[in-house]
């Protein structure tokens, strides 16, 4: 096989119907060598010299190449790590523009590229056998141009891993659990289109390639916050069956989910790679042009500046990496099926070349203008552990935000007290302090209890301290700061009357964040119970501690989701999507905070932490009806007020099971229970 120059675009491997052509940006490599190997990527069988580089893009078409062909490079150059270059051809590295991978990395020693006996010097051994490669992929038909669109008050986000959700599901075809095909099965969407779910966002699907310190303990990085394939679906969340590739099954996936009137979110994760710090593996960027898609310190070219605590930070200041997130972010809009983004760790992606955060940052810019992005939906982590990188509510119109204000203020609300109740009414009412600026809506607030990456809802009530000893890492990892409240017994218990102060304080918390303005986010098995045995930061445990658990779901605390979801669809003044004005508008919808007396708040009242307990009237205009929510947060029933009117009670978290009916002139509200009424 012979190499004819080709084109310096598309970047990647693109079929032809005569040859494929290649494309690698490494504009400060001396050559790039295509390297051809069999069908199980192991045994090398040519290499190729590509025959052009044009603006930085070495490129050649292969006349013979088809789809199914697999590949990687070595790229030459400098090893001069002081200088920020780290070439080294004994190291195959794999495409950044694969879109399917072949071949996992061991975490072993031989795909270091320097030398594990003096890493000033680069390794010599070849990895070649044991090195990721790509495999040439044919696309797959453009996804459906009308999907689903949800408006912004209505959107209820569920935040899921792929394996956890259905691996012990007992509906799901043992062959199917734990696969892209589990999650579109019939009975996993029904339970989601039950609760009221809006939009899946997906812990990380693109290819990964796990920590070595992970790998040598057995563990792994189940969260997938470790990528390697910008392109790439995970594998290890195919099925395999016949017929299919990882790519075509999340396609499916996505379409079934498509079909059920649901978004599709992933999270993505652009920060950082999987090559972690200077004595990390050299998998794909490091040998392929290390200054250019790093942050370099300035003071020795030779480490990583890391604001991500992963040991590295791709460089977005550089519009090659710019433009490699842009591509990606393209290809799973229009070839997945994809119809937005939660970008982990977001502000690295806007800090300049001097290391600032800058919300007119080239990728910021990039994005909104995109007329293939146009309609996705943008979603940031606003925060990175670097200096300056707390940014919640800083990002442009367009953005929602994860708003761990929130998060904070209702945990301690509900279970720790000392909060005043002008903070909780500020985070309530969608944080306007952080959020009502260049004419971006309350919706921009992604309000969540439990994400992820903390306790689950269940462990928030049954647990003080973490109990993260499983990780390996001597229970020191996760947060300490948790806001927790066991009940009085750290743990699993039998004791009838903690595990009802549990539940109850479970149903409040999830009331008040379904009905919360903004845009509310559930984590995965709230609704079931779940619980990962007090594990904080279960990001490297892939098994029954992380994976759902059906058989303990009571239907109960399903239910109570479901009605609150329904009731927040009923009433639109409790997903209003616009500001409420500072004082009500004759004519106007109107909110007004009460005391459980039932006078308005004066300036004294909201600054009292000393009172978990008040009231939100929403007027609307005749005929609508008005709603009324209560607040009991304290640990003694409290007696309310009624405004004049017909009240009749449509949900109290203390009674799930409690059925509508007309309240008197006051109502008497038991600890820890929130209450809605309506006129």
């Amino acid at each position: 096989m012979t190499l004819r120059i080709g084109w310096p675009t598309p970047l990647g491997a693109t079929p032809y119907n005569d040859g494929v052509n290649f494309a690698l940006v490494a504009p400060n490599a001396t050559a790039v060598e295509l390297c051809l190997f069999d069908s199980t990527g192991t045994h090398e069988q040519q290499r190729l010299q590509l025959p052009a580089c044009t603006d930085g893009v070495w490129h050649g078409r292969l006349p013979q190449g088809q789809a199914g062909l697999v590949y990687g490079y070595r790229v030459h150059g400098p090893w001069a790590p002081h200088d920020g270059h780290r070439y080294n051809p004994a190291k195959l590295v794999l495409d950044p523009y694969a879109r399917e991978i072949v071949g996992s990395y061991d975490g072993s020693d031989i795909f270091w590229g320097h030398d594990p006996a003096n890493p000033e010097q680069p390794d010599p051994r070849d990895n070649g056998a044991v090195a990721l490669k790509a495999r040439v992929a044919l696309p797959l038909a453009p996804a459906a141009p009308s999907r689903p669109r949800v408006e912004a008050g209505q959107r209820v986000i569920y935040e899921l891993h792929v394996r956890g959700q259905t691996r012990l599901h007992p509906e799901v075809p043992t062959e199917l659990q734990g696969t892209y095909a589990g999650l579109a099965e019939p009975a996993v969407l029904d339970h989601l289109q039950r609760l009221g779910v809006t939009t899946l966002s997906l812990l990380p699907v693109q290819h990964r390639a796990d920590e070595q310190r992970l790998l040598n303990m057995g563990l792994g990085n189940y969260w997938g916050y470790s990528t390697i394939g910008w392109f790439a679906p995970e594998a290890r969340y195919w099925s395999g069956r016949a017929g299919t590739t990882p790519a075509s099954e999340f396609r499916a996936m996505a379409d079934a989910i498509h079909a059920r009137g649901m978004e599709l979110v992933i999270d993505v994760v652009y920060n950082h790679s999987a090559e972690t710090d200077e004595l990390g593996p050299t998998l794909q960027m490091r040998g392929i042009d290390n200054a250019l898609y790093y942050h370099l310190r300035r003071d020795d070219r030779a480490l990583y500046e890391n604001w991500t605590g992963c040991g590295n930070c791709l460089d977005f200041s550089q519009p090659r990496v710019v433009q490699l997130c842009m591509d990606s972010l393209r290809h799973w809009v229009i070839q997945l099926g994809v119809d937005g983004f939660r970008f982990d760790l977001a502000t690295v992606l806007a800090r300049g070349a001097d290391g600032e955060f800058d919300p007119r940052a080239p990728f910021l810019a990039a994005a909104r203008q995109d007329p293939v992005l146009a309609d996705a939906l943008w979603i940031a982590e606003p925060w990175d552990i670097g200096m300056g990188g707390y940014r919640v509510g800083e990002f442009p119109p367009g953005w929602l935000e994860w708003n761990d204000r929130y998060r904070d203020t209702l945990r301690t609300f509900w279970l720790r007290g000392g909060v005043s109740r002008g903070e909780f009414a500020q985070r309530f009412t969608a944080s306007s302090d952080r959020f009502n600026h260049d004419g971006r809506a309350p919706t921009a607030s992604v309000n969540f209890i439990v994400a992820h990456d903390g306790f689950t809802l269940r462990d928030l009530v049954s647990y003080n301290e973490r109990h993260n000893e499983a990780n390996g890492e001597q229970g020191r990892d996760g947060s300490s700061q948790n806001h927790s409240n066991n009940c009085g017994v750290e743990g699993e218990t039998d004791d009838a009357a903690v595990l009802a102060q549990r539940a109850r304080l479970q149903r409040a918390l999830l009331a008040s964040l379904l009905l919360s303005q903004g845009t509310p986010m559930m984590l995965a098995g709230s609704e079931l119970g779940q619980t990962q045995q007090g594990n904080n930061n279960a990001y490297c445990q892939d098994g029954p501690l992380t994976w759902l658990d059906w058989q303990q779901d009571d239907g109960g605390l399903t239910d109570f989701v479901a009605r609150v979801l329904a009731l927040r669809r009923e009433a639109e003044p409790l997903r209003h999507a616009g500001w409420w004005p500072g004082t009500p508008v004759d004519g106007e919808p109107a909110l007004r905070w009460r005391t459980p007396e039932g006078s308005d708040l004066t300036p004294g009242d909201w600054q009292r932490p000393d009172t978990p307990a008040l009231a939100i009237l929403f007027e609307t205009p005749a005929p609508a009806p008005q709603w009324l929510v209560l607040f009991n947060a304290g640990t003694q029933a409290i007696d309310f007020a009624l405004p004049p009117g017909n009240w009749t009670l449509q949900l109290a978290s203390d009674n799930p099971q409690d059925t509508p009916r007309l309240l008197a002139a006051g109502a008497n509200l038991p600890p820890s229970s929130l209450w809605v009424a309506r006129t």
